[in-house]
């Protein structure tokens, strides 16, 4: 798989999971929101994760590229269910009991519902590549990896306002959010395609 395409992967699963910092006293409302959003939401990030870390290992160089469509397209169906899933726990949650949390957490469901239509599509993409030339086929994963980085940064502003402040402090003291290390290290599975 290529480097590019996973790094982008783990910036969507690491934006989600950057929803920690440093936890401390948060008000008991703010507490008993963080836990609403981000107990359902550790099954999630979890799915992002294993997504993630079996689109990483899917080439070792030598990997037939209809397999590791085949990978691709699992891991992109499932990343696209877990933003969903996602999205649905905030708004469950409902906003948080902060200065703008109504229109953060609009924000935020909004651009979890746009990353998971961004996968879904990019699902299909991955199952119209040609996997019967190597060079073309990893052309077209350099291809979607562009894709996946516009998902992430159009996201990121939405989750910056969502994370501020005492939101973020309460979110960070939850285990739901915490960093699961789904993030560590894209660049340590080295890139065996061109």
């Amino acid at each position: 798989m290529n480097k590019k395409l996973v790094a982008a992967l783990s910036g969507g699963a690491a934006l989600m999971l950057a929803l920690t910092g440093c936890s401390d006293d948060s008000s008991k409302k703010l507490d008993d929101w963080a836990k609403k959003f981000c107990d359902p939401a550790q099954a999630q990030f979890k799915k992002i994760q294993d997504a993630n870390a079996a689109m990483q290992t899917a080439d070792d160089g030598s990997t037939d590229s209809k397999k590791v469509q085949q990978t691709d397209s699992a891991a992109f169906q499932k990343i696209s269910d877990a933003y969903a899933a996602l999205a649905k726990s905030l708004n469950s949650a409902g906003a948080p009991p902060s200065d703008g949390g109504e229109a953060a957490q609009k924000n935020a469901v909004k651009e979890l519902n746009e990353l998971s239509k961004g996968y879904a599509s990019l699902k299909k993409d991955v199952d119209a590549l040609d996997t019967s030339d190597k060079l073309k086929f990893a052309d077209g994963l350099r291809d979607l990896s562009n894709g996946i980085n516009k998902l992430n940064q159009q996201s990121e502003a939405a989750f910056k306002k969502l994370e501020s402040g005492d939101v973020g402090k309460a979110m960070a003291g939850q285990k739901g959010c915490q960093n699961q290390n789904a993030s560590a290290s894209p660049s340590a599975a080295p890139s065996k395609k061109a």
